[in-house]
Protein backbone atom coordinates (compact mmCIF):
# COMPACT_ATOMS: atom_id res chain seq x y z
CA UNK A 1 0.00 0.00 0.00
CA UNK A 2 2.63 2.22 0.54
CA UNK A 3 4.18 2.74 -2.99
CA UNK A 4 0.37 3.48 -4.06
CA UNK A 5 0.47 6.02 -1.37
CA UNK A 6 3.30 7.59 -2.02
CA UNK A 7 2.43 7.98 -5.77
CA UNK A 8 -1.06 9.67 -5.26
CA UNK A 9 0.53 12.23 -2.95
CA UNK A 10 3.38 12.58 -5.88
CA UNK A 11 0.61 13.50 -8.45
CA UNK A 12 -1.20 15.61 -6.15
CA UNK A 13 1.81 17.43 -5.54
CA UNK A 14 2.64 17.87 -8.92
CA UNK A 15 -1.47 19.12 -9.70
CA UNK A 16 -1.44 21.50 -6.61
CA UNK A 17 1.89 22.91 -8.40
CA UNK A 18 0.36 23.53 -11.30
CA UNK A 19 -2.46 25.18 -10.17
CA UNK A 20 -1.06 27.85 -8.53
CA UNK A 21 1.71 29.03 -11.03
CA UNK A 22 3.17 32.24 -9.90
CA UNK A 23 2.05 34.86 -12.26
CA UNK A 24 4.26 35.83 -14.86
CA UNK A 25 5.74 39.43 -15.18
CA UNK A 26 6.74 40.25 -18.89
CA UNK A 27 8.14 43.60 -20.98
CA UNK A 28 6.13 44.92 -23.56
CA UNK A 29 6.15 47.85 -26.20
CA UNK A 30 4.73 51.27 -27.01
CA UNK A 31 2.24 50.61 -30.22
CA UNK A 32 1.76 53.65 -32.37
CA UNK A 33 -1.24 55.00 -32.73
CA UNK A 34 -0.44 57.72 -35.46
CA UNK A 35 2.77 59.73 -36.03
CA UNK A 36 2.75 63.54 -37.94
CA UNK A 37 5.88 64.71 -39.33
CA UNK A 38 9.60 63.30 -38.76
CA UNK A 39 9.72 61.17 -35.26
CA UNK A 40 12.86 59.02 -34.78
CA UNK A 41 13.44 56.27 -31.88
CA UNK A 42 16.75 54.64 -30.33
CA UNK A 43 19.48 53.99 -28.77
CA UNK A 44 20.36 57.68 -27.23
CA UNK A 45 23.62 56.52 -25.49
CA UNK A 46 24.81 54.98 -29.20
CA UNK A 47 23.20 57.77 -31.25
CA UNK A 48 21.31 55.44 -33.22
CA UNK A 49 17.65 55.76 -34.01
CA UNK A 50 15.58 55.02 -36.97
CA UNK A 51 11.69 57.03 -38.08
CA UNK A 52 8.87 55.98 -36.25
CA UNK A 53 6.42 54.41 -38.55
CA UNK A 54 2.93 52.88 -37.87
CA UNK A 55 4.90 49.33 -37.26
CA UNK A 56 7.68 50.59 -34.91
CA UNK A 57 7.31 49.09 -31.63
CA UNK A 58 9.34 50.82 -28.92
CA UNK A 59 10.48 49.43 -26.28
CA UNK A 60 12.44 49.59 -22.77
CA UNK A 61 15.14 52.18 -22.95
CA UNK A 62 14.26 53.23 -26.22
CA UNK A 63 14.77 57.49 -26.81
CA UNK A 64 12.07 58.99 -28.61
CA UNK A 65 12.36 62.48 -30.29
CA UNK A 66 10.28 64.60 -32.04
CA UNK A 67 11.07 67.44 -34.51
CA UNK A 68 9.16 70.59 -34.30
CA UNK A 69 5.56 70.69 -35.83
CA UNK A 70 5.63 66.65 -35.69
CA UNK A 71 3.69 64.85 -32.95
CA UNK A 72 3.68 60.97 -31.92
CA UNK A 73 0.50 58.79 -30.83
CA UNK A 74 1.21 56.10 -28.64
CA UNK A 75 -0.26 53.12 -26.07
CA UNK A 76 2.13 52.67 -23.67
CA UNK A 77 0.46 49.98 -21.99
CA UNK A 78 -3.52 49.25 -22.02
CA UNK A 79 -5.77 52.01 -20.53
CA UNK A 80 -2.48 54.61 -21.14
CA UNK A 81 -2.18 56.51 -24.27
CA UNK A 82 -0.19 59.53 -24.85
CA UNK A 83 0.58 62.28 -27.50
CA UNK A 84 4.18 63.11 -27.28
CA UNK A 85 4.33 67.08 -28.62
CA UNK A 86 6.73 68.26 -31.46
CA UNK A 87 10.29 69.26 -30.46
CA UNK A 88 9.88 67.03 -27.72
CA UNK A 89 12.09 63.65 -26.14
CA UNK A 90 11.25 61.13 -23.78
CA UNK A 91 12.91 57.88 -22.41
CA UNK A 92 10.71 54.52 -22.48
CA UNK A 93 12.18 53.39 -18.30
CA UNK A 94 9.54 50.49 -18.08
CA UNK A 95 6.53 48.83 -20.03
CA UNK A 96 5.74 45.67 -18.41
CA UNK A 97 2.36 43.70 -17.50
CA UNK A 98 1.80 40.53 -15.40
CA UNK A 99 -0.45 37.89 -16.12
CA UNK A 100 -1.72 34.57 -14.04
CA UNK A 101 0.31 31.94 -15.13
CA UNK A 102 -2.17 29.95 -15.81
CA UNK A 103 -4.61 32.23 -17.97
CA UNK A 104 -4.20 31.80 -21.62
CA UNK A 105 -6.03 34.47 -22.49
CA UNK A 106 -5.87 37.93 -22.08
CA UNK A 107 -6.57 38.98 -18.15
CA UNK A 108 -3.47 40.98 -16.61
CA UNK A 109 -2.47 41.30 -12.98
CA UNK A 110 -0.60 44.41 -13.23
CA UNK A 111 0.26 47.03 -15.89
CA UNK A 112 3.44 49.35 -15.90
CA UNK A 113 4.67 52.16 -17.37
CA UNK A 114 7.71 54.63 -16.26
CA UNK A 115 8.75 57.62 -18.73
CA UNK A 116 11.09 60.28 -18.53
CA UNK A 117 10.11 63.58 -20.13
CA UNK A 118 13.62 65.21 -21.20
CA UNK A 119 12.25 67.84 -22.74
CA UNK A 120 9.03 69.28 -24.73
CA UNK A 121 5.85 68.18 -23.71
CA UNK A 122 3.12 65.30 -23.11
CA UNK A 123 -0.26 64.69 -23.39
CA UNK A 124 -1.61 61.48 -20.72
CA UNK A 125 -5.12 59.81 -21.21
CA UNK A 126 -5.11 57.32 -18.71
CA UNK A 127 -8.02 55.08 -18.29
CA UNK A 128 -7.25 52.68 -15.19
CA UNK A 129 -9.06 48.91 -15.33
CA UNK A 130 -11.71 47.28 -12.98
CA UNK A 131 -9.73 43.84 -13.37
CA UNK A 132 -5.89 44.67 -12.65
CA UNK A 133 -3.94 47.58 -11.01
CA UNK A 134 -2.06 50.02 -13.33
CA UNK A 135 0.90 52.15 -12.15
CA UNK A 136 1.69 55.04 -14.67
CA UNK A 137 4.89 57.34 -13.60
CA UNK A 138 5.87 60.35 -15.88
CA UNK A 139 9.38 61.42 -14.90
CA UNK A 140 10.14 65.42 -15.08
CA UNK A 141 13.04 66.84 -13.88
CA UNK A 142 12.93 66.70 -10.10
CA UNK A 143 9.12 65.49 -10.48
CA UNK A 144 6.78 62.43 -10.43
CA UNK A 145 3.74 62.71 -11.70
CA UNK A 146 0.98 59.54 -10.76
CA UNK A 147 -2.34 59.60 -12.03
CA UNK A 148 -5.60 58.69 -9.42
CA UNK A 149 -8.21 57.83 -11.54
CA UNK A 150 -9.18 58.35 -15.21
CA UNK A 151 -7.40 61.21 -16.17
CA UNK A 152 -6.40 63.70 -18.54
CA UNK A 153 -3.21 66.08 -18.18
CA UNK A 154 -0.42 67.54 -19.74
CA UNK A 155 3.35 67.71 -18.72
CA UNK A 156 5.79 70.09 -20.44
CA UNK A 157 9.54 70.94 -19.20
CA UNK A 158 12.34 73.52 -20.74
CA UNK A 159 14.79 71.43 -18.45
CA UNK A 160 15.01 74.86 -15.83
CA UNK A 161 10.78 74.86 -15.34
CA UNK A 162 8.12 71.99 -15.34
CA UNK A 163 4.24 72.63 -15.43
CA UNK A 164 1.65 70.51 -14.84
CA UNK A 165 -1.82 71.11 -16.22
CA UNK A 166 -5.24 68.25 -15.51
CA UNK A 167 -7.79 68.48 -17.36
CA UNK A 168 -10.32 65.38 -16.63
CA UNK A 169 -9.45 63.49 -12.78
CA UNK A 170 -6.66 63.92 -10.43
CA UNK A 171 -3.19 63.58 -10.56
CA UNK A 172 -0.54 63.59 -7.71
CA UNK A 173 2.74 65.26 -8.37
CA UNK A 174 6.00 64.82 -5.69
CA UNK A 175 9.39 66.52 -5.87
CA UNK A 176 12.37 66.95 -3.32
CA UNK A 177 10.59 69.35 -2.29
CA UNK A 178 7.79 71.34 -1.46
CA UNK A 179 5.23 68.37 -0.11
CA UNK A 180 3.25 66.41 -3.06
CA UNK A 181 0.51 67.80 -4.21
CA UNK A 182 -2.75 66.89 -5.67
CA UNK A 183 -3.94 68.62 -9.16
CA UNK A 184 -7.55 68.56 -9.83
CA UNK A 185 -9.41 68.85 -12.98
CA UNK A 186 -8.87 72.96 -13.94
CA UNK A 187 -5.66 73.44 -12.27
CA UNK A 188 -2.21 73.52 -12.80
CA UNK A 189 1.43 73.77 -10.99
CA UNK A 190 4.24 74.69 -11.66
CA UNK A 191 7.86 73.96 -10.42
CA UNK A 192 11.32 76.20 -10.70
CA UNK A 193 12.25 78.56 -10.80
CA UNK A 194 9.29 80.14 -9.22
CA UNK A 195 7.07 77.13 -7.37
CA UNK A 196 3.36 77.73 -6.70
CA UNK A 197 2.98 76.54 -2.79
CA UNK A 198 -1.17 75.50 -4.25
CA UNK A 199 -2.33 74.76 -7.40
CA UNK A 200 -3.65 77.90 -9.42
CA UNK A 201 -7.05 78.05 -11.68
CA UNK A 202 -6.16 77.33 -15.26
CA UNK A 203 -8.42 80.26 -15.95
CA UNK A 204 -6.16 82.79 -14.40
CA UNK A 205 -3.34 81.62 -16.45
CA UNK A 206 -3.02 81.90 -20.37
CA UNK A 207 -0.36 78.99 -20.94
CA UNK A 208 -2.61 76.82 -18.82
CA UNK A 209 -5.62 77.75 -20.43
CA UNK A 210 -3.66 76.89 -23.63
CA UNK A 211 -2.32 73.23 -22.28
CA UNK A 212 -5.91 72.65 -21.14
CA UNK A 213 -7.76 73.24 -25.17
CA UNK A 214 -4.92 71.48 -26.40
CA UNK A 215 -5.15 68.60 -23.83
CA UNK A 216 -8.83 68.13 -24.78
CA UNK A 217 -7.89 67.93 -28.60
CA UNK A 218 -5.16 65.53 -27.85
CA UNK A 219 -7.31 63.26 -25.59
CA UNK A 220 -10.13 63.37 -28.03
CA UNK A 221 -7.91 62.37 -31.16
CA UNK A 222 -6.52 59.64 -28.55
CA UNK A 223 -9.76 58.27 -28.10
CA UNK A 224 -10.85 58.13 -31.64
CA UNK A 225 -7.45 56.76 -32.98
CA UNK A 226 -7.66 54.34 -30.12
CA UNK A 227 -11.54 52.78 -31.43
CA UNK A 228 -10.30 52.54 -34.76
CA UNK A 229 -7.63 50.33 -34.06
CA UNK A 230 -10.57 47.97 -32.06
CA UNK A 231 -12.54 48.24 -34.91
CA UNK A 232 -9.78 46.98 -36.90
CA UNK A 233 -8.65 44.08 -35.25
CA UNK A 234 -10.48 41.04 -35.75
CA UNK A 235 -12.59 39.18 -33.14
Amino acid sequence: MRPTVLAVALVLCLVLANGCSKDISRATAATVLSVKGRVVFGNADRNVFEPVTLKSRIHDGDTVRSANGASLDLILIPGTLVRLSGDSEIRIEQLSITKDGNDTGLDMRDRNARILLGRGKIFVLFSPSETSASQVVIKAGPLMITPDSDCLFCVGTDGTTTRVTCSKGIINASAEEPSPVAIAAGYFQQWRPTTRTQPGLATDDATAQIDITASLEAGGRLQDEMSRLQNRRPL
